[in-house]
């Protein structure tokens, strides 16, 4: 079965999960979250003109169930203003595996018509410690992508270890494909520091394959300092 066929049918089984969970006797529980940075960079790519970001969101979790939605500033050099994400998905455990199944959508306010920014992705994750540490992987699809482009597919590696009560390292390394053209591969490696129960700082090094396609796929640090409660 081909990515293209597969990832409806794990759609499908996430709503399917999220029907019978709402009905769960698990009580709802919400969180928030907001957030500062010196740059928003998704998959490697600045999505604010390497400018500051500051961003919000609200999940509900219900047992294995999830929502959300989150907001960011973006800056594209057009009328965009900002970035409205809403999010649903299963997180059932396999033995040590933690799996991740979802629907993101992606949506962008005063965009310019016909540009074809909003788009959403089927993700599929996983992770599993090692040690004190985990490592994980996850796939994104989506039939639509950002803009001109079509068909596209996203593979990613990761892995996080703690090294103290406060401090941890992680990284990811990933691929961004496209129907056409467009692919690069993108890396990413940092330390977070928790400076209490509710408040962190990352500090992370971004970078692509693609400088030659502009400044936004270059390297890029990143301090952000993010609140959730």
């Amino acid at each position: 079965m081909t990515i293209k066929y597969a990832f409806p049918l794990v759609a499908a089984g996430v709503l399917a999960f999220a029907a019978g969970l709402a009905q769960a006797q698990d009580a709802p529980k919400l969180s928030y979250n907001v957030g500062v940075a010196s740059d928003y960079i998704f998959r490697g790519v600045s999505q604010t003109d390497n400018k500051a970001q500051i961003s919000g969101g609200v999940d509900l979790a219900a047992g294995h169930f999830y929502a959300g939605t989150w907001a960011s500033n973006v800056d594209f050099g057009d009328k965009t203003d900002a970035e409205l994400d809403l999010y649903a998905g299963f997180k059932p455990n396999v033995g040590k595996v933690a799996l991740d199944l979802g629907v993101i959508r992606y949506g962008y306010i005063n965009a310019p018509k016909g540009a074809g920014y909003d788009n959403y992705e089927i993700k599929a994750a996983a992770s599993a410690p090692v040690g004190k540490g985990s490592i994980g992987g996850a796939v994104f699809y989506s039939p639509d992508s950002f803009g001109p482009a079509k068909e596209a597919v996203y593979y990613e590696l990761n892995g996080a270890y703690p090294i103290s009560a406060k401090w941890s390292v992680s990284g990811a390394l990933g691929r961004q494909t496209y129907s056409g053209s467009g692919d690069y591969t993108t890396w990413n490696v940092g330390a977070a520091y928790a400076i209490n129960d509710g408040l962190s700082l990352d500090l992370r090094y971004h970078d692509t394959d693609e400088h030659g396609f502009g400044k936004p796929y270059r390297s890029h640090a990143v301090a952000s300092l993010k609140a959730a409660f």
